[in-house]
């Protein structure tokens, strides 16, 4: 009797495994045209009659590390609806670079725009980025291995800056 049940257990610990009737495809995400890195995030409000509505405003830059650059804003309810059209913008306003064999800029050149200045040199290869913040974030998005930068103007605006290096990088053509 007992080693009767004791079968009977041992089977009905065992599991088969069936096949699925359907053959699930594996997700494979797709590559984007363009690397994006988000600066800034600032929330903005206004003064309705029920009280304040909240907004946010995005600072996105995009770049393909092929000597392609842009810089985009836009403002929504929500923080991904403003990256969205952020990007949507940046698209929009791509510039070229001529990046040289050794991963550098071809000549030194200042850029101002508002109260940001911006101070870009070529560097010698092996050197890398040497630069801060925006300007970092912009020339590693634009595919610049090897460049020394500074940002002499007055702000800390994130927008302005970068504005000032797209303009800088815009004038080596």
């Amino acid at each position: 009797m007992e080693d009767k049940k004791e079968i009977k257990k041992e089977d009905s610990k065992k599991k088969v495994f069936e096949k699925p009737r359907f053959q699930r495809k594996p997700f494979v995400k797709e590559k984007q045209e363009f690397d994006q890195k988000l600066l800034d995030v600032t929330r903005t409000a206004r003064m309705v009659a029920g009280g304040r509505r909240f907004s946010f405003r995005a600072v996105v830059v995009i770049g393909d590390k092929n000597g392609r650059v842009g810089v985009g804003v836009s403002g929504g309810k929500d923080v991904s609806i403003a990256v969205e059209k952020a990007v949507k913008q940046a698209k929009k306003d791509l510039i070229k670079i001529l990046i040289t064999k050794n991963g550098s800029i071809s000549f030194k050149v200042e850029a101002k725009y508002g109260a940001a200045r911006v101070m870009l040199k070529p560097a010698a290869r092996g050197r890398g980025v040497i630069a801060g913040g925006t300007v970092r974030t912009i020339c590693n998005l634009a595919g610049i291995e090897n460049i020394t930068a500074k940002i002499i103007g007055r702000t800390n605006n994130k927008l302005n800056n970068a504005r000032a290096t797209l303009k800088a990088l815009d004038l080596l053509e």
